[in-house]
């Protein structure tokens, strides 16, 4: 069964693939995107919005560092502090017997 649910995710993966490159194949017409300062930048539509997938798809990973930082750092505080709680106790040594106050004079 799970032969046939990879075959059928592959089977899937691929079709799209083959319908995304087939509406890039009839998108190549050339698009002006223009940016401060009159830069222009002139290429095919599909590389256009290629760029601006990867474009977005970095910030957002460059968004998510910081908080990936500090929650790496947190679960490294959080592992020490198991380790130190989960060492085993050093042996207590005997309490001393008591003192017998009536028997010194």
């Amino acid at each position: 069964m799970a032969i046939l649910l990879r075959i059928l995710a592959w089977a899937g993966r691929i079709l799209l693939f083959a319908l995304l490159f087939l509406v890039a194949a009839k998108n190549t017409d050339p698009v002006t995107v223009r940016f401060l300062f009159d830069t222009v930048w002139q290429a095919p539509l599909a590389l256009v919005v290629l760029a601006s997938l990867a474009l977005g798809a970095a910030l957002g990973l460059l968004a998510c560092l910081p908080a990936l930082a500090r929650q790496r750092r947190e679960i490294l505080g959080l592992r020490r502090e198991l380790a130190v709680t989960e060492r085993p106790a050093p042996e207590a040594s005997p309490a001393p017997p008591p003192l017998d106050v009536a028997a010194h004079p």
